[in-house]
């Protein structure tokens, strides 16, 4: 009995644990809806989703939002967005209802809507900014008229189940709770008004529950060692390595094999890593009072470009960053005091977009580092990054061991002092 309550606690632990990310502890997207005017059989209601993350986006092919009525409830309409699926709508002979299932699918409209379809802060199909990247375009929203759902806030009853793919699996979406109503403030900012009723939903990423491998992968070299830390063997898993692509392959030149998918699905280059996106970490040059480091990234994915990407590196000496070059740069202070992660970004309209696999799939940066004295060394890999992560998602690191270390010129002198003086005591004594 004992065995099994300790393995529900643990089991517990995990499942809390896996949904908090320690570089961004407050990280989350709240969809927010907010009640603005009954109707006959419902009400019409505006529904925003703020991505509160740091350094986490939703990417191309956009966000998926559903859920499930806790009633019989219909979609009579839609401005900004659109239900996947109609359902059975048989039931209704004059108006026909722009959704009857009772788990409704949607999705933001693409670019380029017409005028009287649009929404504002909609129609970027599904593109959502981290708040810590761009906080201006951190926001969705859509509205919908909603019927057969009651017409006061005491017989309107609360949507479950709620689902968000951003565009993938890995967010976890809690209850809805009736929160204080939203105030607006008129176009003038003289006169407030507020929401008839609001309820919120937040919802949490965990990677684990995005992909059972990582999405990345990290190298190492360094100007004082000839050696080159690859990415590890099958870092991203081997499991579509029979159906990868060799970079001089004829099947590349097939008019549509790199266009996107629907489900996403990668065509990857034939690596040893087999990894979508390689961050390659060079340390360059050596100052007196400061130091250079290069940073690659590059894509390996003949389908995906990736637009806003962001790139996170955690190392004890970004609190004294001095320059950055062609890349935006902000530091993530989760902890106060304690400053040693940052956040890397394209620069807009030069390099905010990754191209696919190819002459062209990969971004440079250099950065420049103050030596803090007490803590700067280049041994025992002190030089290189603890954790990175490109899109919010982990890389995977080469093992310590293999790290492009100093060489140890100290103990070669030493022998080599030693020898000479025993040579010379063999020389005059016998």
């Amino acid at each position: 009995m004992k065995i099994f309550i300790l393995t529900c606690v643990f089991l517990v632990i995990c499942s809390l644990s896996a949904a908090f990310d320690p570089l961004d502890p407050t990280g989350n997207i709240t969809v927010k809806w907010d009640i603005m005017s009954w109707t006959a059989d419902g009400y019409v209601a505006t529904v925003t989703m703020n991505n509160f993350q740091m350094y986490r986006h939703i990417q191309t092919p956009g966000w998926t939002l559903g859920w499930t009525w806790a009633k019989k409830e219909v979609i009579w309409s839609m401005v900004g967005a659109q239900a996947t699926e109609q359902g059975d709508c048989s039931k209704f002979k004059a108006n026909v209802p722009h959704c009857c299932k009772k788990n409704p699918t949607v999705v933001d409209l693409l670019p380029g809507v017409p005028y009287n379809q649009q929404f504002s802060n909609c129609c970027k199909g599904g593109v959502v900014a981290a708040w810590g990247q761009d906080p201006s375009t951190s926001v969705s929203a859509f509205q919908v008229s909603v019927g057969m759902a009651g017409t006061t806030n005491k017989t309107v009853k609360l949507p479950k189940n709620f689902t968000l793919l951003g565009p993938g699996p890995g967010y976890t979406c809690g209850p809805a709770k009736v929160v204080p109503s939203t105030t607006f403030l008129t176009p003038d900012r003289r006169r407030k008004t507020q929401a008839l009723m609001t309820w919120n939903v937040t919802c949490t990423y965990s990677q684990f529950l995005a992909s059972k491998h990582p999405s990345c992968c990290v190298s190492f070299s360094s100007f004082y060692n000839e050696t080159i830390t690859p990415c590890p063997n099958c870092a991203c898993g081997c499991e579509n390595k029979n159906k990868c692509v060799k970079s001089d392959s004829k099947l590349l030149s097939v008019v549509g094999v790199n266009t996107p998918r629907k489900d996403n699905s990668p065509l990857l280059q034939c690596t040893r890593h087999m990894c979508p996106v390689r961050v390659h970490w060079h340390v360059k040059q050596n100052y007196k009072d400061y130091w250079r480091a290069k940073v690659a990234i590059t894509n390996f994915n003949y389908r995906m470009n990736y637009t806003q990407w962001t790139l996170v590196v955690q190392h004890p000496n970004l609190n004294n960053v001095t320059q950055v070059f062609s890349f935006d740069y902000k530091p993530l202070v989760p902890y106060g005091s304690i400053n040693d992660t940052g956040m890397f970004y394209g620069m807009k309209f030069f390099n905010d977009l990754l191209m696919e696999a190819g002459p062209t799939g990969n971004v440079q940066s250099e950065v420049l580092l103050q030596k803090d004295q007490n803590t700067f060394t280049f041994k025992q890999g002190w030089a290189f990054p603890r954790k990175v992560y490109f899109n919010g998602e982990e890389c995977m690191l080469p093992p310590p061991e293999s790290y492009p270390f100093l060489p140890n010129s100290g103990h070669e002198t030493r022998v080599g002092v030693l020898t000479l003086l025993v040579s010379l005591v063999m020389f005059i004594f016998f």
